[in-house]
C-alpha cells in the first residue's frame, strides 16, 4: 500500500470520527440555542442590600447575550427572591430546578439559605456553584461533589484577623459580635482557632443577634462594657452599619475589624457615616471599586463602561456590582470550558479544572485555581484599611491556606 493510500484512508477515517468528537450533549436546561442558570438571592428582606449582585449578574449576562452568547447560545438566567429566608429559598430552588429545569444554579446568596438546600442539590445532582458564601463547608467534594462556594473561606478569613491581632496587639482584649447562625458561627471558629491557646483569655466578651432582630444596639453597649479594645464585626450589611455607628456614638474606639461581606463603601460605610468608619480593618480579593489606585486600570474602565450602559439604576461604586460582574465573568469562563458538552457532570468537571485563572477585578496576585480535591476559589486575601474615603490595602496578600 502507498503512503498516498494510507493518507487518504487515514483521512476518511478521520472524517468519520470526527461527527462522534464534535457530537453535542446536553442535560435539562441546555440546547442549541440556550442555557438555562436558576439564582435566588434576597432582593427583599434584611440582606435586601446583596440583591444588587443578582440585578448585577443579570446584566452581564444581557451584555454577553448581546454579543452572540457563549458558544453561539444564549444565557437565559432565571433569578428569584427569596427575602434571605432558608424555607423560601427552598422553594425557589425546587421551582428552578423541577419546574424551570435549569442546568444548573449560580450565586445562590447566603450561608443560611444555601445550608438549606444543600443536601437537596446534591442528590439531585444539579451543579450548586460560585455560592455567595465563604462557609468552609462548600470546599466538601468528597461528601458534597455538586456544590462550590465563590468567597474565600470565612474561616480562613477569620485567621486572618487573628494572625493580624496576634502581631500587632499580643495582649488585645477581644469582642465580637456574630450572626447567630452557620455564617456567623464559621467566622467566630476561624477567629478562634486562629488565636489557638490564647483565645480563651484574648476574647473577653461575645454577643449574638438574630436576623429578624430590629437593632444591635444593646449588644454593643454590652460589648463596650468589657472593655475590650479589639472589635471584631462579623454581620451582614444591615447591621455592619448599625454597628459601626453605634461604636462611634457610644464613644467606643477598639481597634475594629470588619468582615469582607460587608465592606461595600456604598451600602455600609456611607449609611453608617464615613467618618464613623475610618480606621476599620477588612480584606479584599477582588479590587476595590472606589478606590482612586485603579482609576486607570484598564480591567475598571471596561467595568465602569459596562455598569454605565447596563446597570444605570446601581450605583457603580457599589462593590456589589462589581461582585455581581466577576460572578457573571467566572461563570461565562465556565461555559467557554464546557464546549458543546453541556451536562451537569462536565459543568461540574470543569468547575473543578478552573486553573489560575485571573479575573479582571481580582486582587494582582490572587488568582482562582480549583480541583476535583479542593473547591477553593481563592488562594489569597489582602488586608485593607478604611481612610474615609477608599479601603488602603496594607501588607502583602496573605495566603488562605497558611496556619
Amino acid at each position: 500500500m502507498s503512503i498516498k493510500t494510507t493518507l487518504a484512508i487515514s483521512a476518511v477515517g478521520l472524517a468519520l470520527a470526527l461527527p462522534a468528537v464534535a457530537q453535542k450533549k446536553y442535560d435539562s436546561g441546555a440546547n442549541d440555542t440556550e442555557i438555562k442558570i436558576g439564582n435566588t438571592i434576597p432582593y427583599s428582606g434584611p440582606a435586601s442590600a446583596y440583591g444588587v449582585i443578582g440585578k448585577s449578574e443579570a446584566a452581564y449576562f444581557k451584555m454577553i447575550n448581546e454579543q452572540g452568547g457563549v458558544n453561539g447560545r444564549k444565557i437565559n438566567y432565571i433569578s428569584l427572591d427569596d427575602g434571605y429566608s432558608p424555607p423560601k429559598a427552598v422553594e425557589m430552588v425546587r421551582k428552578l430546578v423541577e419546574q424551570d429545569e435549569v442546568l444548573f444554579m449560580v450565586s445562590t446568596l447566603g450561608t443560611p439559605s444555601n445550608t438549606a438546600i444543600h443536601k437537596y442539590m446534591n442528590t439531585k445532582k444539579v451543579p450548586h456553584l460560585f455560592l455567595a458564601t465563604g462557609a468552609t463547608k462548600w470546599n466538601d467534594p468528597k461528601n458534597f461533589p455538586w456544590t462550590m462556594g465563590f468567597n474565600p473561606s470565612y474561616q480562613a478569613e477569620g485567621k486572618v484577623y487573628a494572625r493580624h491581632i496576634l502581631q500587632t496587639k499580643p495582649n488585645a482584649k477581644i469582642a465580637v459580635l456574630y450572626q447567630n447562625d452557620d455564617y456567623g458561627k464559621d467566622y467566630l471558629k476561624g477567629l478562634t482557632d486562629g488565636l489557638g491557646d490564647k483565645a480563651k483569655t484574648m476574647i473577653v466578651a461575645q454577643a449574638s443577634y438574630e436576623v429578624t432582630d430590629p437593632t444591635i444596639d444593646s449588644q454593643i453597649v454590652t460589648l463596650k462594657g468589657s472593655g475590650a479594645d479589639v472589635f471584631v464585626n462579623i454581620t451582614t450589611p444591615k447591621f455592619a452599619a448599625q454597628a459601626i455607628r453605634k461604636v462611634a456614638d457610644v464613644g467606643w474606639k477598639p481597634v475594629h475589624y470588619l468582615n469582607n461581606v460587608s465592606q461595600s463603601i456604598s451600602s455600609v460605610l456611607q449609611p453608617a457615616g464615613l467618618d464613623k468608619s475610618v480606621g476599620l480593618i477588612s480584606t479584599q480579593y477582588l479590587k476595590e471599586v472606589s478606590d482612586p489606585r485603579w482609576a486607570n486600570d484598564p480591567a475598571m474602565k471596561e467595568y465602569f463602561e459596562f455598569a454605565k450602559k447596563y446597570t444605570p439604576e446601581l450605583n457603580p461604586h457599589d462593590s456589589f456590582v462589581a461582585y455581581g460582574y466577576s460572578v457573571g465573568q467566572l461563570t461565562v469562563q465556565l461555559l467557554k470550558q464546557c464546549g458543546d458538552n453541556l451536562t451537569r457532570e462536565n459543568v461540574m468537571k470543569q468547575a473543578a479544572n478552573l486553573k489560575k485563572v485571573q479575573l479582571p477585578l481580582s486582587v494582582p496576585g490572587v488568582v482562582i485555581d480549583t480541583s476535583p480535591t479542593d473547591y477553593a476559589l481563592f488562594e489569597a486575601m489582602q488586608l485593607i484599611r478604611f481612610d474615609g474615603k477608599a479601603w488602603v490595602p496594607f501588607g502583602e496578600p496573605i495566603a488562605t491556606n497558611s496556619n
